[in-house]
This record gives C-alpha cells, structure tokens and sequence, in this order.
C-alpha cells in the first residue's frame, strides 16, 4: 500500500536533489515530531481557552493542583515544576491573580517568603479545564492503536532520558 508523500517526504526530496552529497534521513523523525508537537499543542490550546486559560496559566493552575491541600506552593516551587523562569512565573501569577484565580500570601515562618495559592474560582477552573483536556488528551492518543501507543510511549521515554542525559 503506497501513500501520499507528506510535507516532510517533499522537504527531503528537495534536500536530496539539491544535496545529494547529505544525509537528511533525521529530517523523517525531527521533522514529524516537530509539526505534530505544533498540532498538538493546537489542539491542546483550544481546550486552554475554553476556560479562558493560556498554556502558562494552565500549566500554573494544574501544578497548583496536584500539589495537593492546600493547593499553596512558593513561587519558586512553582517556576522549578513548570519549567519556566521566575519571572515568567511571576508574569503568570499575576494575570491569574487578576483573575482571581490564586491568591499571594507572606509565608506563616518567613515574612520575606510568598505563597501562591489557588483559590476556590481558581480550583473550579482547573477542575473543569483539567477534566476536558484528559478527555481531549485520550482523543488525541485514540487515534493510534493501543499497541502503537505503547510502544511509542517507550521509544519517545527513551529517547528523552538519553536526550536529557539520564541514559547512556
């Protein structure tokens, strides 16, 4: 069975004509991974919004929950889990506090020490917005079979931790 050449296979085709002296077989996994990492983040996006969230404030509000009661994290905390700086925290913090959304505290022990926390709108937002973008995550990975999924699963694992230098 023969399939259509995608945008990949015609980006290579043109490589190879114009640098047959190179090797451009990465471009058939970077490539790929590259515009499915674009279209899903799209589709990941669309959810965000619904609730009128963007994917930092999302990404603030989930670590907000899994934290656990009381659903409070220092900021530093929060900047180490999701990734990001500080400021780009401080930046999200403050356009969910806006929203009222998390709160900001001086820490019970250490006057000098903030504490973000969600607050009850806050967790009904995340509750909501986490519900449908599982739903939305389940949809996506149903496109694979469960073997393909499982097997992707692992290669992509390993590929990271070798990646990030967790593997040798």
């Amino acid at each position: 069975m023969t399939r259509e050449p995608d945008r990949v296979d015609l980006v290579q085709a043109q490589w190879r004509a114009e640098r047959p002296d190179l090797d451009v077989s990465p471009q058939g996994l970077v490539g790929r991974l590259h515009r499915l990492a674009g279209a899903l983040t799209e589709e990941l996006l669309t959810v965000y919004r619904r609730h009128g969230l963007g994917e930092g404030e999302f990404d603030v509000l989930a670590t907000l929950r899994r934290a656990g009661d009381p659903f409070e994290l220092a900021p530093g905390e929060i900047a180490q889990s999701t990734m990001v700086t500080t400021g780009a925290v401080s930046k999200r913090l403050d356009r969910l506090a806006e929203a009222g959304l998390v709160s900001r505290r001086r820490a019970a022990g250490d006057a000098r020490m903030r504490v973000v926390g969600l607050t009850a709108a806050g967790r009904r937002v995340i509750d909501a917005a986490f519900d449908e973008h599982l739903r939305n995550e389940h949809r996506l990975v149903g496109l694979l079979d469960p073997d393909d999924r499982e097997q992707l699963e692992g290669l992509l694992r390993r590929w990271l931790d070798r990646l990030e230098g967790r593997e040798g």
